[in-house]
């Protein structure tokens, strides 16, 4: 590809070199001082007192969940658009997803929508309650996905119907390393926030790794038992853990890439700005806060997605011009086998099936050149969905 989807600087970096060569010469590989001293930095720049290192942005949804108490019996509200990792999180700590549609705007959780899933959802517990059914009310959580690095369009709504109906807020920030709404990070709203680093994340080490953020001293304690694997202080196993543990060279790496994170996201904010405007007029819509809300929603710009009613020939295209581009994603969640609850009836949910049918990422990384932008602009308006086989699948 001329225009590869993704480029990586990071195993160039002299001071990366330099970390490697720390680590290797300590001896310590898991869970040392690097992990430790990476903790604080993290949790100092979300403004929260905790941040638990795990091996991934799964593991961190997991272990948020289960140092909640949430497991088996348990249900977790998320939307219906994301990466299947959301909906395996709460599978894997022993609960059920239930799916709320999005708004068009961000593809985050709608807030009536999930206001609507709600109240179905207290209705099933008055009636189970009715019926003498024993046990604990069934829906434990709240998990909206800050999709594409983009704050929900409604997140006060979301935090507000959480706080109505006692819902703890476990945030699904794999995407959202340094965005903010009210000049707030994203990631220190809720009770937890899960965090990911995989490689090519906004903040991303060379491998997978992720980590729990609290401002819960109780709950931090918690994953961090649960991350090896149920351990106390005098390594009995006080429950069954996992064993999900962040290394010392993913940690001295992300330390290394904290202290340029905001640099990197103002360099992808101003080439998405770029994009807007080289895209404007074409016949395609970008996926983004609106820039004339007031809400103060700062975006991460993890990914920047269009949406094209063509979206397959689009990106056929882009990809005879040497241009690469993704689908993220290409299925709901609710669609896919592994995660509809064998109790729900089937549902449909017409923005997030919408989107599945429209979205492509186009490339967005720091080193992507300005006028790599334009031509893939350029690219975008030459496209003719008329064209002879423009179509065809």
């Amino acid at each position: 590809m001329r225009i590869p989807f993704q480029r990586m600087d990071i195993a160039r970096d002299p001071e990366v070199a330099d970390a490697l060569r720390r680590v290797r010469e300590s001896g310590r590989f898991v869970l040392g001082p690097e992990v430790e001293a990476f903790e604080a930095e993290f949790a100092a720049a979300l403004g929260v007192r905790h941040a638990v290192g795990v091996a991934s942005g799964t593991d961190a949804i997991t272990l948020a969940l289960a140092a909640l108490g949430i497991g088996p019996g348990r249900r977790v509200l998320t939307t219906a658009f994301s990466a299947g990792y959301t909906a395996l999180g709460v599978l894997r700590a022993g609960a059920s997803p239930v799916f709320a549609d999005v708004e068009p705007s961000t593809l985050c959780l709608d807030p009536a929508a999930a206001e609507r899933v709600l109240a179905r959802e207290l209705a099933r517990e008055s009636r189970r309650r009715r019926s003498g059914a024993p046990g604990e009310r069934r829906l434990a959580a709240l998990l909206p996905v800050h999709l594409y690095g983009h704050p929900p369009a409604g997140w006060e709504r979301l935090l507000d119907l959480a706080a109505a109906h006692d819902l703890p807020v476990v945030e699904d920030a794999c995407q959202a390393h340094g965005a903010r709404h009210g000049g707030r990070p994203l990631g220190s709203f809720g009770r937890a926030a899960a965090f990911s680093f995989y490689p090519t994340k906004n903040l991303g080490g060379l491998g997978d790794g992720g980590a729990v953020a609290t401002d819960d001293p109780d709950l931090a304690a918690a994953v961090r038992s649960l991350r090896q694997g149920g351990e106390d202080a005098a390594r009995r196993h006080l429950r069954a853990g996992w064993n999900s543990r962040l290394d010392e060279i993913q940690a001295a790496v992300l330390r290394i890439r904290l202290r340029t994170l905001e640099a990197r996201n103002e360099r992808r904010r101003a080439l998405a700005d770029r994009y807007r405007g080289a895209l404007s007029g074409r016949p395609v819509r970008l996926v983004e806060p609106d820039p004339a809300a007031p809400s103060g929603a700062e975006s991460a710009r993890h990914l920047l997605v269009i949406r094209s009613a063509h979206r397959d020939a689009l990106r056929r295209h882009l990809a005879a011009a040497g241009i690469g581009a993704l689908i993220h994603y290409p299925e709901t969640l609710p669609s896919q086998p592994a995660f509809h609850p064998p109790e729900d009836p089937p549902e449909r949910f017409p923005e997030a099936e919408r989107a599945a049918a429209e979205v492509l990422s186009l490339p967005l990384y720091p080193l992507l050149r300005e006028t790599e932008v334009d031509e893939i602009a350029e690219t975008i308006a030459a496209f003719d969905p008329s064209a002879p086989g423009a179509v065809a699948e």
